[in-house]
């Protein structure tokens, strides 16, 4: 069940709306609900610069090869290969979510 949620709309100088005001609980909530399964910037512009989706993760969370590799179970040479790969498989990319602890659709984007 949906529980009325009581915000105020702005509108802009061209009549339309511009912005809603919620509760600070409220905006707290719906936050949250969306942080899973955002990509960083940090992570699209390493991406973007020639990286890997494997690497610009890793980067980001400040892992090295060895520690992602120790969480997958994979020597540090490995990994490197995994890392980068131009096409890797799906059960690959799903073991290095895993290990990265994040999910697939973030290192497949």
């Amino acid at each position: 069940m949906n529980a009325r949620i009581d915000f105020q709309t702005i509108m802009g100088a061209d009549g339309k709306p511009a912005f809603v005001v919620v509760p600070y609980n409220e905006f707290r909530r719906m936050a949250g609900a969306f942080t899973p399964g955002t990509i960083p910037h940090a992570v699209v512009s390493a991406e973007v610069d020639g990286a890997s989706a494997t690497k610009a993760w890793r980067e980001y969370l400040r892992l090295t090869q060895a520690e992602v590799a120790a969480r997958m179970g994979v020597t540090q040479a490995a990994f490197a290969q995994i890392e980068t790969a131009k096409r890797p498989r799906k059960a690959t990319l799903q073991k290095v979510a895993a290990a990265l602890g994040l999910e697939l659709e973030q290192l497949e984007a």
